[in-house]
């Protein structure tokens, strides 16, 4: 059985496709979703084609990722849909699909997005957000484009100077750039002012959704964040472990608030704008974070220093919380708050675990 028949996780999906936005726009026309098969992207792809299948919205899906063998385990059930289409391609290559001459819709969410990952492969974390983003913002012009949405993340604002208590759009906090961990953030930062660049001088209409810290059932199995451990020990049933003092203060989304959150500054963004996807009843620091998810399974918080690796890849930032405002003047709300979203989460990949709720281990890998 597959992730998209678990009961929990296609209401969520319903619960998207039913929102009230401006859904005609990609009526009868298409999008290409680079890192289709990633945590966010998946869950996107699942709204799409569950909006093909019952409301007929008519939107050619491009499924873009490196792995075609996990995206066909992923996207088994559509895989055959001629709505459907997986592209197998590295971004740091320039992107061709054959047979496509104009393109409805790009949303750009492939990226390195967990430490062991910006440790290990700090020069692919880079290329990816620039040079990656350079191809796909480069495919986009040349195939008529409507708009490109580039998925930033909380992660551009650096640390907080102490000055403010959110981070609003136009924030700049500090990032020490002769780090190899600033690669991550300031190949973000990059990418963004690439799609400026690609604004003006290209006139490509481009919006930028900035996610925060995403968490959900589609979480990949490699997946090396605070809050994918914690959940992963959850569900098995052991002690939370805390690999800090837990005191940094963050903004996390629940997957389909992340996903509706896209849809909604793809649909409605102002051309050029950035939107933060943030909500303060996301805003948790990582100490309690852990606790709940202790509290609700039954186990304890225990303290463990972390490797050499993984903490070469942590954020150096301690306070992180951005300002939803913008987002939420053109409709966008959260359907979670982060107590609910991590209960929902974790009953989720329990159903995996035990074979229930139409859902097998392999799907949440």
């Amino acid at each position: 059985m597959h992730i998209i028949e678990n009961l929990q996780y296609l209401a969520d999906i319903k619960s998207v496709a039913a929102l009230d936005l401006p859904w005609m726009l990609l009526q009868d026309s298409s999008i290409l979703v680079s890192g289709a098969s990633g945590l966010i992207g998946s869950c996107l792809v699942d709204v799409i084609m569950h909006k093909n299948t019952t409301d007929g919205l008519n939107c050619t899906v491009y499924a873009l990722g490196r792995n075609e063998a996990k995206a066909k385990a992923r996207f088994g059930y559509c895989w055959n849909s001629p709505q459907f289409h997986f592209v197998a391609h590295d971004i740091n290559l320039p992107l061709e699909i054959n047979d496509v001459n104009q393109i409805g819709y790009v949303l750009h969410l492939a990226s390195n997005t967990h430490p062991v990952a910006y440790a290990t492969d700090p020069i692919g974390t880079i290329t990816t957000n620039i040079m990656g983003t350079a191809n796909m913002l480069d495919f986009a012009v040349a195939h008529q484009a409507k708009r490109f949405a580039f998925a930033s993340s909380n992660e551009i604002y650096g640390e907080n100077r102490g000055d403010v208590e959110f981070f609003d759009e136009r924030y700049c906090g500090y990032i020490d750039s002769n780090t190899m961990r600033a690669g991550y953030p300031e190949s973000k930062r990059c990418g963004e002012a690439l799609c400026q660049a690609y604004r003006s001088q290209k006139h490509l209409d481009i919006v930028i959704p900035r996610l925060t810290r995403s968490y959900g059932s589609t979480m990949l199995a490699n997946d090396t964040k605070a809050i994918s451990q914690f959940i992963r020990k959850g569900v098995a049933g052991e002690n939370i472990v805390l690999k800090s003092a837990g005191t940094q203060y963050y903004s996390y989304t629940y997957v389909t608030d992340a996903v509706s959150g896209l849809l909604t500054v793809l649909l409605k963004g102002q051309n050029g704008e950035a939107y933060n996807i943030a909500d303060e009843s996301g805003d948790i620091r990582l100490k309690d974070l852990a606790a709940i998810i202790a509290n609700y399974v039954g186990k304890e918080v225990v303290f463990e220093l972390p490797d050499d690796v993984e903490k070469s890849g942590y954020s150096t930032a301690t306070k992180a919380r951005l300002d939803g405002k913008k987002i939420k003047a053109l409709g966008w709300r959260p359907k979670y708050d982060m107590k609910n979203g991590i209960q929902k989460t974790i009953s989720i990949l329990r159903e995996s675990v035990s074979g229930k709720g139409g859902n097998t281990p392999a799907d949440v890998e």
